[in-house]
């Protein structure tokens, strides 16, 4: 064998293992993910592991050929600056939590696909231009619709037949404050509850609201959806203890901490659903054309320890319809 070819066939030898290697780290997919509560969040990290067992189940593993990068954003933080790290690191895949996050994101990128869960209207906040088809990068699932503000008014009305009013309570800041207002106001006629509009935007306006009504007889209090809210739970279901206000939340978690009642989706599945868009995207998918999920499945949670310390009467109705009761 001539020298020049001797070398050739070496540095073909070296060149294999180092090529194998590079495709091997282009076979590594990349997901970002964006979520609006803080990383030691309990329901988030719980969340968080159904997002990677959903994708497991369909073949992605971290370590393997997939590689997350994850980023909180809890009330209060810097949603813009963690949404344009994340575009910037250039995924194959974004993940956005909250409607916060997901409009973020759709600033930063509109060519990214992006998978959006924990929100309710992707149409009015301008992410879609229908369910069906999207249209765009941007496609996931819906967390609420309209009807389920009906059911928190009726789940008041349950617990309380003399209520009057009913404080709705959550930052005007959310896009989608407006389309669970206006549904729980339509809903609350037929029940003669006046829902009264109460935006809030810190701790002191929290305690403001729930003290107000709480002198005010036969009141209670809607907390929908909101990462606000969500983060100051704790304050929210001791002012609520403590003046003997009932509430009806739209987390299941805010119940188990000490909450009256709720009525929402099971979020933990939304997560393992959320995992399947992420999976057909990374396979060749257009988000454009992946319809936007409606939530199919809710739950109801009541907390008869928290009724009786409140002094309210859970019918047997309600118990019965209640998908956990916590004793």
């Amino acid at each position: 064998m001539k020298r020049r070819e001797f070398l050739s066939v070496v540095s073909g030898i070296v060149a294999w293992p180092l090529a194998a290697q590079a495709q091997e780290r282009d076979a590594t997919r990349r997901i970002g993910v964006l979520v609006g509560l803080s990383e030691d969040d309990v329901d988030m990290i719980a969340r968080l592991a159904a997002l990677r067992q959903g994708l497991a189940r369909r073949g992605w593993s971290e370590g393997r050929n997939i590689r997350i990068d994850y980023r909180y954003a809890p009330a209060g933080a810097n949603v813009e600056t963690f949404a344009k790290e994340l575009v910037a690191s250039q995924p194959d895949v974004i993940l956005g939590h909250t409607v916060t996050i997901a409009a973020a994101l759709q600033k930063e990128s509109r060519i990214i696909p992006i998978v959006f869960v924990s929100l309710a209207d992707p149409i009015g906040s301008g992410f879609i231009s229908s369910l069906a088809r999207p249209g765009g990068n941007m496609t996931g699932l819906m967390t609420f619709e309209p009807s389920i503000a009906g059911k928190w008014c009726s789940m008041l009305k349950e617990v309380n037949p003399r209520i009057k009013r009913a404080a709705f309570m959550a930052t005007p800041e959310i896009k989608s404050y407006e389309f669970y207002l206006q549904a729980a106001q339509t809903s609350a006629v037929a029940l003669a509850i006046e829902i009264v509009p109460r935006p809030v935007k810190n701790a002191a306006e929290i305690t403001n609201v729930i003290e107000e009504f709480a002198h005010m007889p036969d009141s209670g209090l809607i907390v929908p959806p909101d990462v606000l809210t969500a983060s100051h739970g704790d304050l929210i279901i001791a002012l609520a203890a403590q003046h003997r206000l009932p509430a009806v939340y739209a987390f299941s978690n805010l119940v188990s901490a000490g909450g009256l009642m709720s009525y929402g989706t099971d979020r933990v599945d939304e997560m393992r659903q959320a995992a399947s868009y992420i999976d057909r995207i990374l396979r060749g998918d257009k988000p454009s054309e992946l319809p936007v999920q409606a939530p199919t499945k809710f739950e109801t949670v009541v907390n008869l320890k928290t009724a009786r310390a409140l002094g309210v009467t859970v019918p047997p109705g309600l118990l019965l319809a209640a998908d956990e009761v916590i004793e």
